[in-house]
């Protein structure tokens, strides 16, 4: 259970430390993101989900930064559009996906069409369950027809740092612009949230679900990078030399 789930960084671990290690690994990034776009032979997928606060934009901007932007997508999930909402629940999600030699980072994602919809109970038990078949078979499509290389991450921020986060966006003018007046209405919700998140841990693992500590940015960084450094490494890449004539 997430409950049982350290949200910090081991105690042996200096955030000096971990900031060094991270250097590093984001030079091997560049490099490894560098081959998957001259190969163009897979493609990378990286899901990012967390409760509000959880630091998912941060997360983004420092360990995919080091990616080349021409050939990184991020994509951000907010309440459907009209157009999307009139589209089955995936459409939206579909048509940004990485084609071979790219890499797509989705800030939330098809969970949303799981969580929110179980939140404000306005989906059926059966409706959620097929769903829940429906993102499966669209992630099992994806590794088998595009090669495409998934990673999705949950990041585990404790219920008492998002509250501090959130009622910073209230009194920081440097945050302010994030606020939004639901979110401290959500946040009641917590236990409803947690239960949600650990059906879908659960019901939708064919591309494992990694839980990062998020209480510290520094080691959430860490962990993300380390984990991406190692899906890229299991493709042996390869350049593929000069093209003939």
């Amino acid at each position: 259970m997430l409950t049982e789930i350290a949200t910090r960084a081991p105690e042996n671990l200096t955030k000096e430390e971990a900031r060094q290690r991270l250097k590093a690994l984001r030079k091997e990034i560049s490099d490894l993101h560098n081959l998957l776009m001259a190969e163009r032979k897979h493609a990378l997928l990286v899901v990012i989900q967390g409760m509000d606060a959880s630091g998912k934009d941060s997360l983004i901007r420092k360990v995919f930064g080091a990616m080349n932007p021409m050939g990184t997508h991020a994509v951000g999930f907010k309440v459907p559009t009209e157009e999307e909402a009139a589209h089955d629940f995936l459409w939206r999600i579909h048509k940004h996906t990485p084609g071979k030699g790219e890499a797509s980072v989705f800030n939330r994602s098809h969970y949303e069409d799981l969580i929110v919809p179980a939140i404000q109970q306005t989906i059926s038990e059966e409706d959620w369950k097929e769903r829940a078949r429906s993102i499966n078979a669209f992630e099992r499509h994806l590794t088998l027809n595009g090669h495409t290389h998934i990673l999705k991450f949950y990041l585990h921020i404790s219920h008492k740092k998002q509250v501090k986060k959130l009622k910073e966006r209230i009194e920081l003018p440097k945050k302010m612009w994030k606020y939004n007046a639901n979110d401290l209405v959500e946040s009641t919700k917590w236990a409803d949230y947690m239960e949600v998140y650990e059906r879908i841990f659960r019901d939708c693992n064919e591309a494992p679900w990694t839980i990062i500590p998020a209480d510290q940015k520094w080691y959430k960084e860490l962990m993300v990078a380390e984990k991406v450094v190692e899906a890229l490494r299991s493709l042996n890449m390869k350049f593929p030399g000069m093209k003939k004539g």
